[in-house]
């Protein structure tokens, strides 16, 4: 049996799936697409079904990629959990009543029940389950609230008889069914009021966007910085670190197996930054220097997820935006990217033209640095002090800039209206916040602990063989009269290929100056994308455009490379 979870956007279904199914989500592409689907199951008595969560669609009518994936699912479905936002039921039921139309089982979820008392709007929902004919379920994703009734009423769904309706006769359902079934009461202008507006008013909007980023990166460095020095530190000196030890011991002070997994002894004792064994730096730069600041980061940005904040900076933003090429919503993408460049991608497919696309997905792979790569420059370049973080990021923001601009100018066609819906401002719930954070730590670790041990395991080969010295001197004219870095950095360039965060903790050994760390993340994190965004890219864009895309991200790094070498040093 196959459940489809179905509703507009930001109306909490990721919530309602994640209750239902557990954590435990099978994430995969749509085939043909790259639109992704979140998989799951779940118990109805004794038997297990799958549950699929689709993309948000505002109608059955599509208009992108994700719309017409989430309608070419509907024909498989043996049964429909519609959610919708009970503080919007006018808007929400418009798909409600399409998807009653296609004569397969339907249950009406109204999720967020709780904002409906705070906002005065009061609906009588055993009323609208008689209007409707299929079983209707308050609940409140977040808390669990009502889950188990949802639960029983799938249970006892059939299919609605309903006949077709046109575009207009829905409309005029909508308002006979709003005006038995709700009803609203006054309430006072209250402080969140005022914040929504605010925060969407370029007057009041910018700044609290600038201090919103501020407080983010403020405290990524605060809680990585306190993880670091109060746990992840003491637990590798002072419990792993004799055990390591031990082992360089029985193994002998040199030799092959002991250069692989403790590495080389500095003045006769293990330096976990620079020894580069398996064992040693192999373990110490994903757990202990790149992992507390990535838990930092995707702490943060769950809450701001959460909250409702990321759609009201797309609105913000659009004018601005569209000087770029591309509307306010392509902001989403954007911030999608800093959790990871793949996601931010793959949602530029909401983006209605071939050319946004591209210009999207160019200026964010060159510009946008992900959560991991951003919490690795926040912790190592930060710790020579906010002038050479800000050198970082303001180098990082013109070269965006510049790109859409010129992008702009010079791939033709145009940046069509943006149509957002803004959902409310929402307090967000730890349990959901810290289950979003569980995945993520998960996702990181099974990532990245293969490619730091794999790039360890390939610097030692390539100093056993000699290679490196040859890669070294073949980079050089680059690497070191360019850029002006040391020829070994050439090395962690190729790193940066499979996972750039990974790359900047490895410059650590590296004993590069301020200046020289600038520039070395600069060029990391504008150069060739990591391997898993470079397929998406080429997937996305097809080859003709990913050529382009991958020689403006050469040209630029170079430039770039180049120019901070000249300013800074």
């Amino acid at each position: 049996m196959k459940i489809l979870l179905v509703g507009n956007p930001n109306v909490g279904k990721s919530a309602i799936f994640s209750r239902l199914t557990g954590v435990r989500v099978i994430a995969a592409n749509y085939p043909g697409t790259t639109v992704g689907l979140d998989t799951g199951y779940m118990r109805l008595g004794k038997k297990r079904v799958e549950l699929v969560d689709l993309p948000g669609i505002y109608s059955l009518k599509p208009n992108n990629e994700a719309e017409r994936v989430a309608v070419k699912m509907l024909d498989q479905a043996d049964l429909v959990i519609n959610v919708l936002d009970a503080t919007n039921l006018e808007r929400n039921l418009y798909l409600t009543l399409e998807l009653m139309e296609r004569r397969v089982p339907v249950v009406v979820v109204l999720n967020m029940w709780d904002e409906t008392r705070h906002r005065g709007v009061k609906i009588d929902w055993r009323r609208l389950q008689r209007f409707l004919r299929v079983p209707v379920a308050p609940v409140v994703g977040v808390t669990g609230e009502g889950i188990k009734d949802l639960v029983a009423k799938v249970r006892r769904a059939a299919s609605p008889r309903v006949r077709t309706h046109s575009h207009l006769e829905r409309w005029k359902d909508i308002g006979k069914i709003i005006s038995q079934v709700q009803k609203l009461s006054h309430r006072h202008h209250t402080p969140g009021d005022w914040l929504r507006e605010a925060s969407v008013r370029p007057f009041t909007g910018f700044p609290m966007a600038a201090g919103v980023i501020y407080v983010l990166f403020k405290s990524v460095r605060w809680l990585g910085e306190g993880l670091i020095n109060y746990l992840l530190d003491p637990l590798f000196y002072n419990v792993y670190w004799p055990l390591l030890k031990r082992l360089s011991g029985v193994l002998g002070s040199e030799g092959l197996l002991h250069d692989l997994l403790v590495g080389e002894l500095t003045a006769g004792t293990i330096d976990f930054k620079q020894a580069f064994g398996l064992l040693s730096t192999g373990l110490y730069v994903p757990l202990g220097m790149v992992l507390p600041y990535i838990l930092a980061f995707y702490l943060g940005l769950s809450i701001l997820e959460d909250t409702g904040y990321l759609p009201r900076l797309a609105v913000l933003l659009d004018v601005f935006l569209h000087r770029l090429g591309m509307h306010g919503y392509a902001i989403v993408p954007m911030i999608l990217g800093i959790g990871c460049n793949v996601p931010g991608i793959l949602a530029t497919r909401v983006l209605e033209s071939r050319r946004e696309r591209f210009i999207a997905c160019t200026a964010l792979s060159i510009g946008i640095p992900c959560a991991a790569l951003q919490a690795m420059i926040i912790g190592l370049v930060g710790g020579y002090g906010g002038r050479y973080l800000a050198y970082v990021y303001l180098s990082l923001f013109c070269i965006w800039l510049l790109i859409g601009y010129i992008l702009n100018k010079f791939v033709p066609g145009y940046a069509p209206e943006m149509f957002l819906e803004i959902p409310p401002y929402r307090r967000p719930y730890a349990r959901a916040v810290f289950k979003k954070l569980w995945m993520r730590m998960v996702g990181f670790l099974r990532e990245a602990l293969p490619i730091v041990l794999a790039g360890v395991m390939l610097i030692n080969l390539l100093y056993m063989t000699g290679l490196f010295n040859a890669l070294a001197r073949l980079a050089a004219p680059l690497v070191s009269g360019v850029f002006g870095l040391p020829p070994e950095t050439a090395i962690v360039f190729l790193i940066g290929f499979l996972r750039k965060d990974v790359a900047v903790g490895m410059l650590v050994p590296l004993g590069l100056s301020p200046e020289q760390m600038v520039i070395a993340c600069v060029v990391l994190a504008v150069f060739f994308p990591c391997i898993a965004t470079f397929v998406i890219l080429l997937r996305e864009l097809g080859w003709r455009d990913f050529l382009k895309s991958m020689g403006v991200m050469l040209a630029v790094s170079i430039l770039a490379g180049g120019v901070l070498n000249l300013l800074l040093n």
